[in-house]
């Protein structure tokens, strides 16, 4: 019997919609990242730099919160569906940005609004693939995926080169640090506005299925079965726990790792270079993917490609001592390190789809992100302890660890469902789906 399927242009409506949402939420997150030792004056007086409650807490409750809120989400969005589980995490998002740039003097009600943020995020981040399933088809889906990624890199972008220019960054102006009100009023009226209107276009899904492998729900909790007895899907959990567990730290603490490579300003640079490199990985990396229906020698190449990114930034110091050298070797590794990490993630996010089939995507994708937030909470908390005492350790101890992860890469399998539809139809009925 022919299957016949139809894939819809809305699917590129629900997708820009979707990277709207996921751009100002990655915006929310780092929004004092690339401006913490200007916030710490800013907020003076109001916390302990020397406690774990200080200004880099802003952005790691992002990851502290996600640990709670992961399982729910994933939940909330396989059970309920994504119109569901992205307007929860939409109405959130404008709710507490609006109240972190009212407040935005305040560094409590700043921390409060952040974890509110941080408690939305996870309702955008673990619905990629739940999205990519409903409306695309196979062949597209790793683009689809990756232009998500590609969403996120533009809102941490934003964040690193465009809040350094809302504030007075230089230490040596007597008033260091203004401007940081302002900057996040104005962020949350951008993203309160850009929520709604994400809440408003996303769909649950079209009329007929995109693809001809059927969408199948399958319950949420024996989905685990599925994902933690297939060895290709543990080994890409305990890649995602180094990859983007790493990625998460260094975004996180950018600014103090410029001081660390002896830069006296905040400027962002290797933040912003970081990621300019991601968005080019995450759009071409999964367009080839898709083209040659590969997943793993890609994410060889990926894993493979942040190994020099990491050394780099953290030698930079001990391979020239110029400061100003040191920090031109750190805008190139922070380069290739986004470049080849945030391509990782859109192909990764996908194969682990395709390899623990049938567990529910945003299931699959929630522990990938789970794995990643545990590991990028800890070696946050460890570098801004007693005043980043303990950053050089952590950097060294992540070289160690992407190569761990250039070994356990090369064990993965191939995704057996890399295939396109009319491949799909011709193995099954030798004839070609419609369209």
């Amino acid at each position: 019997m022919e299957k016949s399927f139809k894939v819809y242009k809305y699917r590129w409506v629900v997708l820009a919609a979707y990277m709207l949402l996921a751009v100002v939420i990655q915006v929310q997150w780092l929004t004092h990242a690339p401006i913490a030792r200007a916030a710490e004056v800013f907020y003076a007086g109001q916390f302990n730099p020397d406690s774990l409650f200080n200004i880099d807490f802003i952005a790691m409750s992002y990851m502290l919160v996600f640990l709670v809120m992961c399982i729910p989400a994933s939940y909330i969005i396989d059970t309920f569906g994504i119109k569901t589980g992205l307007g929860i995490g939409a109405l959130m998002t404008a709710l507490f940005s609006l109240l972190k740039g009212v407040y935005g003097s305040n560094f409590t009600i700043v921390v409060i609004a952040q974890i509110g943020l941080a408690a939305a995020q996870p309702f955008i981040i673990n619905a990629v693939t739940a999205v990519t399933v409903r409306w695309f088809p196979l062949r597209e889906r790793g683009m689809a995926a990756g232009f998500s990624a590609l969403a996120q890199c533009l809102g941490i972008i934003a964040a690193m080169a465009v809040t350094p220019l809302l504030v007075v960054n230089a230490p040596d102006q007597a008033d260091y640090g203004r401007g940081i009100d302002t900057m996040l009023l104005w962020y949350g009226i951008v993203t309160a506005i850009i929520s709604v209107i994400a809440f408003v276009l996303i769909r649950e899904k079209p009329p007929t299925s995109p693809s001809a492998i059927e969408y199948k729900h399958t319950n949420f909790f024996a989905g685990f079965t599925y994902i933690f007895k297939n060895r290709s899907m543990v080994i890409t959990l305990l890649l995602f726990f180094i990859g983007l567990g790493l990625f998460n730290t260094i975004s996180s603490m950018v600014d103090s790792l410029a001081g660390f490579i002896g830069v006296s300003d905040s400027d962002g640079l290797i933040g912003v270079l970081m990621l300019v490199g991601g968005v080019i990985g995450a759009v071409v990396l999964p367009i080839l993917s898709d083209k040659f229906r590969k997943r793993k020698i890609f994410l060889v190449i990926c894993i493979m490609g942040m190994v020099p990114g990491v050394a780099g930034l953290t030698f930079a110091g001990v391979i020239t001592s110029s400061p100003e050298a040191a920090y031109v070797i750190a805008l190139i590794s922070s380069f290739f390190l986004g470049f080849f990490v945030m391509s990782a993630g859109p192909i990764g996010f996908q194969y682990a789809a395709e390899v623990s089939y049938p567990a529910p995507e945003s299931s699959s994708q929630g522990m990938l992100l789970f794995a990643g937030q545990i590991t990028g909470l800890v070696f946050t908390a460890a570098m801004s302890i007693r005043d980043n005492m303990y950053l050089k350790t952590v950097m060294n101890i992540f070289v160690v660890l992407a190569l761990a992860a250039a070994v356990l890469v090369l064990f993965l399998k191939e995704s057996p469902m890399i295939i396109t539809e009319d491949d799909k139809i011709k193995v099954e009925t030798g004839k070609s789906g419609g369209r």
